[in-house]
């Protein structure tokens, strides 16, 4: 199929082009781009006032399939990714069975194919099991097409352990994804640690629990050579220490979420567990130190954890219901109204903190809309101003706390191996 976008604002972190051209699509590949392109094509979109960046790419993601399909799985995550501009996800490994072999790797990489919305990478667990006593066959999994490895959800506490598996990670030429929780001292909490968990009678989670993990697999990042790249973070002292890796040359990368740069816990509702997720929403000092880490290049992606629940689950108290919220459907229109309005970022630092460099640190060849490459694209409006609906979310999962919100900048259409998976209503 051909397909023509005329008329839009091309923003290719790859090649620094910021310019209003048109782009020509032909078999999935992007042919020619420039100015007043007059080829004849099967579909022709009107970008005039729109942005064209590289097609999404979310390091980060919970697509429950195998095992929780009550929440989500690879059909409805993958709608969910298109409808926010995603073109390639990584999913974690958290699932049930835990994806520590090749045979649950190739399961849903096959799923994904099958389904044919976008490029789902399916991450490896650390440890078999994650049980954190013995390292997966990481090799294994990286052959079957693996491209990282992470113990998300958890925290591998055994440092000998953490070091042999980021060893392996260096000789694989694949990152670590990092979720540094230190769950001895995490203990029963559900919130931040602050005045609003003490008020509500519930246990807090400090920045040390965070910061000691961070801390702990800097050095080891230090003492392997492994490129290590820290989850969701969430605190200002995990902003020092990534600056403080990048200055000692250390292999580290680092991404926020839209939760973390958006919300403080003074935003929460009393008892409103769309509210809880881990790491929880910090203080404002936090906030502001993530997003002038975000603005200066020390934090360079912004991935969303997005992690479907069920109403049942998370209509619960605080202290029982699981953590986490859907995020795929919210996250460029957050990313627009909080950083790029407010002044933090510019429309190219946001497609290279959402595109292009998740996939440099990942390693795969997109983020990038020059011709020759793959046609992966997202289209989006920047004057559109609406509130978040999660009625309309393609998620199972409806568990947000930005239901409601008014926010500026919408996903129009997005454009998967030169194949448009989802257009926005007029």
């Amino acid at each position: 199929m051909t397909i023509l976008i005329k008329g839009g604002r091309i923003l290719d972190p790859a090649t620094k082009t910021d310019d209003v051209m048109d782009l020509f699509i032909e078999d999935g590949v992007i042919t020619k781009r420039g100015k007043n392109i007059k080829k004849k094509a099967e579909k022709t979109i009107d970008a005039k006032g729109l942005y064209v960046m590289p097609g999404l790419v979310d390091m980060h993601v919970h697509l429950r399939d195998p095992g929780f399909t009550h929440k989500g799985d690879v059909e409805t995550e993958t709608r969910s990714a298109a409808r926010g501009g995603y073109t390639t996800v990584l999913a974690m490994p958290n699932t049930k069975p835990v994806v520590d072999n090749a045979d649950v790797v190739r399961y849903v990489h096959h799923k994904a194919e099958s389904v044919g919305l976008v490029h789902v990478l399916q991450v490896g667990a650390v440890t078999k099991g994650q049980q954190g006593e013995e390292l997966a066959d990481i090799k294994e999994m990286v052959e079957a097409g693996s491209p990282a490895i992470s113990e998300d959800g958890k925290s591998v506490m055994n440092s000998l352990l953490a070091r042999d598996a980021m060893l392996v990670a260096r000789d694989c030429n694949i990152p670590v994804l990092s979720h540094c929780e230190d769950k001895n001292l995490v203990g029963s909490g559900v919130v931040n640690e602050d005045e609003n968990a003490k008020r509500w009678g519930l246990a807090g989670i400090t920045n040390s629990v965070e910061d000691i993990m961070i801390a702990r697999n800097i050095l080891l990042s230090k003492d392997t050579g492994a490129h290590l790249h820290l989850c969701h973070c969430s605190t200002k002292n995990s902003v020092i220490m990534v600056k403080y890796a990048k200055l000692e040359h250390i292999p580290v990368s680092a991404e926020v979420c839209p939760h973390h740069f958006t919300l403080t816990s003074d935003d929460m509702v009393e008892g409103d567990t769309n509210y809880k997720m881990n790491p929880p929403l910090r203080r404002k000092e936090d906030v502001e130190a993530l997003k002038k880490g975000l603005s200066d290049g020390t934090m360079e992606v912004i991935s969303t954890d997005h992690a479907p629940h069920t109403f049942e689950e998370k209509n619960t108290s605080m202290k029982k219901a699981p953590f986490g919220i859907v995020g795929l459907e919210t996250a460029a229109c957050l990313t627009y109204t909080e950083l790029v309005l407010q002044g933090y970022l510019t429309p190219m630092q946001m497609a290279e903190k959402m595109s292009y460099n998740p996939a440099k640190i990942v390693g795969i060849d997109k983020g990038d809309i020059q011709p020759g490459k793959i046609a992966d694209i997202v289209i989006f409006d920047p004057e559109k101003t609406y509130k978040i609906d999660k009625t309309k979310f393609a998620s199972k999962g409806r568990n947000t706390p930005f239901d409601g919100r008014e926010v500026t900048g919408k996903v129009m259409a997005t454009i998967v191996d030169g194949r448009v998976v989802y257009e926005a209503e007029a």
